[in-house]
């Protein structure tokens, strides 16, 4: 029974090791694009890709996704799209490959499994909008600004995970 238990125990990289990898990833994009990790412009890609088959008179008349739209080329024609194609297509091998893909949604036993969908939701929009108005996400703000040693990566890393403490007080009921 207990070699059973412990053969179903899912094994992940030192996160250290990860965050060494992911290191050598950023250096290696700065290298081969001039520019480090983002993902926030695929989804303005997407996003304006989308609207401007929709309705491209709006598009036109739209300063924000007119900037956005290039008549020669398509938004989608832009190596952050493959980025995050890339990521999600490496996220699903990775988990093929260790067995941990499953439909579920994982939540505590305080919280229904629709009310962590919902507040994954709306974390994910207010993560979005917050993303936008940072003129970055994450990874293209804080972790590769920090990496070259810039003012804001710092200020937006410390902003991000400072904010996320501060409102974890409040949540933690949903998960503990």
């Amino acid at each position: 029974m207990q070699k059973e238990k412990q053969n179903k125990r899912h094994v992940y990289w030192n996160p250290y090791f990860g965050g060494f990898l992911l290191g050598l990833l950023i250096i290696f994009t700065f290298y081969i694009t001039g520019r480090g990790l983002g993902a926030g412009g695929a989804v303005k890609s997407d996003v304006v890709t989308v609207i401007n088959k929709v309705s491209p008179e709006h598009t036109e008349n739209n300063a924000y996704y007119k900037k956005n739209l290039n008549k020669e080329t398509s938004p989608m024609n832009n190596w952050l799209v493959f980025e995050a194609l890339g990521v999600i297509m490496g996220a699903f091998l990775s988990g093929a490959i260790t067995g941990r893909i499953k439909l579920k949604t994982q939540h505590s036993p305080k919280i229904s499994a629709n009310r962590r969908l919902v507040f994954a939701l709306i974390g994910g929009l207010l993560f979005g909008f917050g993303a936008q108005i940072a003129r970055g996400c994450t990874s293209g703000a804080a972790l590769s600004g920090v990496s070259v040693m810039a003012t804001a990566g710092f200020i937006s890393m410390l902003s991000i995970f400072g904010t996320g403490y501060l409102v974890a007080y409040f949540f933690r009921k949903n998960w503990i």
